[in-house]
């Protein structure tokens, strides 16, 4: 069975189980509007909305919420825009796993935009040789959810999603790996940094990927102004950071073996840091001495979250104003492009 098998079928799987719950709980609500009247009404297909007990004399199914991606922000940005930024991001995430598990990219139909554009292209990417079967089924899972978040912006956005931006996944010298691997210390001047070498460098270009995507999830919430498209970003936030978590445990895990691989992790905190602004919040996967913190946070248990222009500092790993540049070789598309000047 081939791994591109293995990952559609983890994915179908998924969706069965959803429809198998979704069936559970409309026969839980029929039962009970026979029973003593009342339903359980659903939130929509999306069983990452949970409902609540509603008086009804008879069980009532509901549409799913559609997010209608027009209103406009504080920030002058619509939903849309920020929809569209998260999308760039989305691809970036996809496309690295899917070559990580399958050795191929995303399928074109994946890929466009509106009418005349051009989706970009990928540089580098190949299939990793996992050795570990629980890091191979975490990737694979991984993979298959990031792909699946391509397609629900895409739908969200409709007409105007973006097209996919040209994409650096290469492992030479001189790729945005390497250098973010060299801005951080792992690597010195002129080696490379290869994410599909093994799977402990490609767990450690995951943790790069997935801590970025929570904090640009989480800064872009307070931005969002329609209700339904906020919860539509809150469940994307939500798994990934569950993403983000199996990342960071397996690396925490792994280290307690092999340092190098927690140190590592704190490595690249700081040069995340030392891209997006004067603050110090990002965090490795260990507290003091062999203490674990899988769950960056700050005193009160929050999560911290990045600007769009912050997320872009660190994306094109560079710390000025600039429109393009590391994973982005020729910039992001739509109406955000440019990194904050730190």
């Amino acid at each position: 069975m081939t791994d591109d098998t293995q990952m559609m079928e983890a994915l179908e799987a998924r969706v069965r189980r959803r429809e198998g719950r979704r069936d559970f709980f409309r026969t839980m609500g029929a039962a009970a509007a026979i029973g003593g009247g009342m339903a359980l009404t659903s939130c929509g297909g999306n069983d990452d909305s949970g409902g609540s007990p509603t008086p009804s004399p008879t069980a009532t199914a509901t549409a799913t919420p559609t997010p209608t991606p027009t209103a406009t922000s504080s920030s002058g940005l619509t939903d849309g825009d920020l929809l569209n930024f998260a999308l760039n991001l989305e691809y970036l995430e996809a496309q690295f796993y899917a070559y990580a598990t399958t050795g191929t990219g995303l399928d074109a139909t994946l890929l466009t935009g509106p009418t005349g554009t051009t989706p970009g292209a990928v540089t580098g990417g190949r299939q990793v040789t996992f050795t570990d079967p629980v890091v191979a089924n975490f990737a694979r899972e991984i993979a298959a959810d990031e792909r699946a978040h391509v397609q629900f912006l895409r739908a969200a956005i409709g007409a105007t999603a973006i097209p996919m931006p040209a994409l650096d996944l290469s492992a030479t010298a001189t790729s945005a790996f390497s250098n973010a691997a060299r801005a951080a210390g792992l690597i010195g001047a002129g080696q490379a940094f290869d994410p599909y070498a093994n799977e402990n460098d490609f767990l450690l270009a995951a943790y790069l990927f997935e801590d970025v995507g929570v904090t640009a999830y989480k800064g872009a919430a307070a931005q969002l102004s329609s209700a339904v498209v906020l919860q539509a970003a809150a469940g994307i936030l939500a798994a990934e950071a569950y993403h983000a978590a199996m990342i960071r445990t397996t690396l925490y895990t792994k280290g307690l073996t092999t340092p190098s691989l927690i140190d590592a992790t704190e490595k690249i905190s700081d040069a995340r840091d030392s891209l997006d602004g004067a603050t110090d919040l990002d965090q490795g996967v260990r507290a003091i001495g062999n203490v674990s913190n899988i769950v960056p946070l700050d005193a009160n248990g929050l999560a911290f979250g990045r600007t769009p222009q912050q997320v872009l500092n660190i994306v094109y790993l560079n710390k000025a104003s600039v429109s393009l540049g590391g994973f982005f070789p020729a910039g992001v598309n739509g109406t955000v492009k440019t990194s904050a000047a730190n």
